[in-house]
């Protein structure tokens, strides 16, 4: 019964969500702190789904500027949790199918974000290209999620280069994200379902001399040190919840 309640909940929720946001950007298209304030709704939606979020913050990382962030990508509950974290003049690169979703992809491109066409790697280079220019011109950070797809559960997945090119064009760091392993964690019948760590870490300045290849390979390894430390942590919290 607890699971159709939050299921129902977030059914109402996106509609909403998806009302209201459109109706912010069509007052103001490609605001550029849309996505930060759209965002932020569905960051707060962790606490229907029964998780309390605990975000650490390197100091470096809360006055970086323009930045490149990359977060680990692992199901949808994503939408509800990683959203919590997303700062001020910050849009998101998404696949360009998104744009055929009703509602949903209608107010993910008038609120500023980046569609690219993965199936056209011409086109998936431009944008990115476009996304350095951005950077440079506006003053915005973009988000990405460098796996290129869900993990579901099989852990960090080999990175992407486009995240690491587009850092590299915009001469901007990389600020990466990590959470906690979710998978199997996260169960809509289950009233407590738990702390989620999120860590943004310090700024990485990429070095121009090594390519985005090497720089993603780098950033992947510190990523998933990283992450199976949140998980260690994780394991750690749930021990205290059962002594206690």
């Amino acid at each position: 019964m607890l699971a159709v309640l939050r299921v129902l909940a977030m059914a109402l929720f996106i509609v909403f969500s998806c009302v209201f946001g459109l109706l912010l950007c069509v007052v103001r298209p490609f605001h550029p702190n849309n996505v930060h304030i759209i965002a932020s709704w569905f960051g707060r939606m962790s606490a229907v789904i029964g998780v309390k979020l605990v975000v650490s913050r390197h100091p470096e990382s809360e006055h970086v500027g323009p930045a490149v962030y990359v977060a680990n990508h692992q199901n949808n509950y994503d939408l509800f949790t990683l959203t919590a974290v997303v700062p001020q003049n910050t849009v998101s690169m998404g696949k360009k199918s998104l744009k055929w979703i009703p509602f949903f992809g209608q107010l993910y491109w008038l609120s500023g974000n980046i569609l690219i066409n993965r199936s056209n790697r011409t086109k998936a280079v431009g944008t990115i290209g476009k996304s350095a220019e951005k950077i440079k011109n506006k003053g915005l950070s973009i988000w990405m999620f460098p796996e290129g797809t869900r993990s579901y559960g099989k852990g960090l997945l080999p990175f992407k280069t486009g995240a690491f090119h587009t850092a590299l064009n915009a001469q901007v760091p990389v600020v990466p994200v990590c959470m906690n392993s979710t998978t199997n964690c996260i169960k809509l019948n289950r009233w407590d379902n738990g702390i989620i760590y999120i860590d943004i870490l310090a700024p990485i300045n990429l070095d121009k001399e090594i390519s985005a290849r090497e720089h993603a390979k780098a950033i992947h390894s510190v990523m998933a040190q990283r992450i199976a430390q949140l998980d260690e942590k994780v394991i750690e919290n749930n021990g205290k919840l059962a002594r206690n």
